[in-house]
Protein backbone atom coordinates (compact mmCIF):
# COMPACT_ATOMS: atom_id res chain seq x y z
CA UNK A 1 0.00 0.00 0.00
CA UNK A 2 1.43 3.36 -1.08
CA UNK A 3 1.63 6.12 1.53
CA UNK A 4 0.45 9.53 0.33
CA UNK A 5 0.91 12.79 2.25
CA UNK A 6 -1.46 15.51 1.09
CA UNK A 7 -1.79 19.18 1.92
CA UNK A 8 -3.34 22.38 0.62
CA UNK A 9 -3.88 26.01 1.41
CA UNK A 10 -7.30 27.67 1.44
CA UNK A 11 -7.40 27.94 -2.38
CA UNK A 12 -6.67 24.22 -2.74
CA UNK A 13 -8.74 22.90 0.16
CA UNK A 14 -11.75 21.76 -1.89
CA UNK A 15 -9.59 20.05 -4.53
CA UNK A 16 -7.58 18.33 -1.77
CA UNK A 17 -10.79 16.98 -0.24
CA UNK A 18 -12.01 15.80 -3.66
CA UNK A 19 -8.70 14.03 -4.32
CA UNK A 20 -8.79 12.27 -0.94
CA UNK A 21 -12.27 10.99 -1.74
CA UNK A 22 -11.12 9.92 -5.22
CA UNK A 23 -8.04 8.08 -3.93
CA UNK A 24 -9.57 6.38 -0.88
CA UNK A 25 -11.10 3.43 -2.80
CA UNK A 26 -7.71 2.73 -4.42
CA UNK A 27 -6.26 1.60 -1.09
CA UNK A 28 -3.72 4.37 -0.59
CA UNK A 29 -2.79 5.24 2.97
CA UNK A 30 -3.53 8.97 2.95
CA UNK A 31 -2.29 11.36 5.62
CA UNK A 32 -3.85 14.82 5.43
CA UNK A 33 -1.50 17.51 6.76
CA UNK A 34 -3.97 20.38 6.34
CA UNK A 35 -5.44 22.90 5.90
CA UNK A 36 -8.83 22.03 7.28
CA UNK A 37 -10.98 24.79 5.75
CA UNK A 38 -11.18 27.54 3.16
CA UNK A 39 -10.11 30.14 5.74
CA UNK A 40 -7.12 32.19 4.62
CA UNK A 41 -3.79 30.58 5.56
CA UNK A 42 -0.13 30.47 4.54
CA UNK A 43 0.74 27.81 1.95
CA UNK A 44 4.42 27.44 2.98
CA UNK A 45 3.35 25.79 6.24
CA UNK A 46 1.56 22.98 4.43
CA UNK A 47 4.20 22.60 1.73
CA UNK A 48 6.85 22.25 4.42
CA UNK A 49 4.80 19.68 6.35
CA UNK A 50 4.17 17.48 3.31
CA UNK A 51 7.72 17.82 1.97
CA UNK A 52 9.26 16.91 5.33
CA UNK A 53 6.95 13.90 5.65
CA UNK A 54 7.88 12.65 2.16
CA UNK A 55 11.59 13.32 2.72
CA UNK A 56 11.54 11.21 5.89
CA UNK A 57 9.46 8.42 4.29
CA UNK A 58 11.27 7.59 1.01
CA UNK A 59 8.65 5.12 -0.21
CA UNK A 60 5.89 7.74 0.00
CA UNK A 61 4.67 10.43 -2.37
CA UNK A 62 3.16 13.84 -1.72
CA UNK A 63 0.39 15.94 -3.20
CA UNK A 64 0.12 19.69 -2.65
CA UNK A 65 -2.65 21.96 -3.90
CA UNK A 66 -2.80 25.75 -3.93
CA UNK A 67 -4.20 28.29 -6.38
CA UNK A 68 -1.54 27.71 -9.05
CA UNK A 69 0.67 24.96 -7.59
CA UNK A 70 3.68 27.23 -8.03
CA UNK A 71 4.07 28.49 -4.46
CA UNK A 72 3.73 24.97 -3.10
CA UNK A 73 6.35 23.70 -5.56
CA UNK A 74 8.81 26.47 -4.79
CA UNK A 75 8.49 25.85 -1.06
CA UNK A 76 8.56 22.04 -1.19
CA UNK A 77 11.68 22.08 -3.36
CA UNK A 78 13.58 23.85 -0.55
CA UNK A 79 13.43 20.61 1.46
CA UNK A 80 16.41 18.29 0.92
CA UNK A 81 15.40 15.19 -1.05
CA UNK A 82 12.24 16.66 -2.54
CA UNK A 83 11.60 16.87 -6.24
CA UNK A 84 8.27 18.66 -6.49
CA UNK A 85 6.67 19.34 -9.87
CA UNK A 86 3.71 21.48 -10.87
CA UNK A 87 1.66 19.54 -13.40
CA UNK A 88 -1.22 20.91 -15.41
CA UNK A 89 -1.44 18.10 -17.96
CA UNK A 90 -1.20 14.32 -18.02
CA UNK A 91 1.95 14.15 -20.17
CA UNK A 92 3.91 16.22 -17.61
CA UNK A 93 2.59 14.08 -14.76
CA UNK A 94 3.79 10.91 -16.47
CA UNK A 95 7.17 12.32 -17.53
CA UNK A 96 8.00 13.90 -14.17
CA UNK A 97 7.72 10.46 -12.57
CA UNK A 98 9.42 8.52 -15.39
CA UNK A 99 12.32 10.92 -16.00
CA UNK A 100 12.62 13.12 -12.89
CA UNK A 101 11.49 10.68 -10.18
CA UNK A 102 9.41 13.52 -8.73
CA UNK A 103 8.08 12.66 -5.29
CA UNK A 104 5.66 15.55 -4.77
CA UNK A 105 2.90 16.55 -7.18
CA UNK A 106 1.74 20.17 -7.05
CA UNK A 107 -1.59 21.17 -8.54
CA UNK A 108 -3.26 24.51 -9.19
CA UNK A 109 -6.90 24.46 -8.13
CA UNK A 110 -7.51 27.74 -9.99
CA UNK A 111 -5.80 26.41 -13.12
CA UNK A 112 -7.23 22.92 -13.70
CA UNK A 113 -10.62 21.34 -13.08
CA UNK A 114 -11.45 18.33 -10.93
CA UNK A 115 -11.53 15.79 -13.77
CA UNK A 116 -8.07 16.73 -15.01
CA UNK A 117 -6.77 16.87 -11.43
CA UNK A 118 -7.90 13.27 -10.90
CA UNK A 119 -6.29 12.11 -14.16
CA UNK A 120 -3.01 13.89 -13.39
CA UNK A 121 -2.94 12.49 -9.86
CA UNK A 122 -3.70 8.94 -11.01
CA UNK A 123 -0.88 9.05 -13.58
CA UNK A 124 1.55 10.56 -11.08
CA UNK A 125 0.81 7.88 -8.50
CA UNK A 126 0.90 4.91 -10.87
CA UNK A 127 3.88 5.79 -13.07
CA UNK A 128 7.28 4.47 -12.07
CA UNK A 129 10.76 5.87 -12.49
CA UNK A 130 12.59 4.60 -15.60
CA UNK A 131 16.08 4.80 -14.12
CA UNK A 132 18.94 4.39 -16.58
CA UNK A 133 20.32 7.70 -17.84
CA UNK A 134 17.67 9.45 -15.75
CA UNK A 135 19.17 8.00 -12.56
CA UNK A 136 22.45 9.74 -13.39
CA UNK A 137 20.60 13.03 -13.67
CA UNK A 138 18.78 12.52 -10.37
CA UNK A 139 22.15 11.81 -8.76
CA UNK A 140 23.37 15.12 -10.16
CA UNK A 141 20.40 16.92 -8.61
CA UNK A 142 21.15 15.27 -5.26
CA UNK A 143 24.79 16.33 -5.54
CA UNK A 144 23.71 19.91 -6.21
CA UNK A 145 21.50 19.79 -3.10
CA UNK A 146 24.37 18.60 -0.94
CA UNK A 147 27.33 20.63 -2.07
CA UNK A 148 25.94 23.38 -4.29
CA UNK A 149 27.60 22.18 -7.50
CA UNK A 150 27.62 19.26 -9.88
CA UNK A 151 30.81 17.32 -10.55
CA UNK A 152 31.43 17.19 -14.25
Amino acid sequence: MKKIYIGADSAGFEMKEMLKEHLAPEGYEITDLGTDSTASCHYPLFAEAVANAVASDPDSLGILVCGTGIGMSMTANKIHGIRAAVCGDTFSARMTRMHNDANVLCLGARVIGPGLAKDITDLFLTTGFEGGRHATRIAMIRELETCGKISR
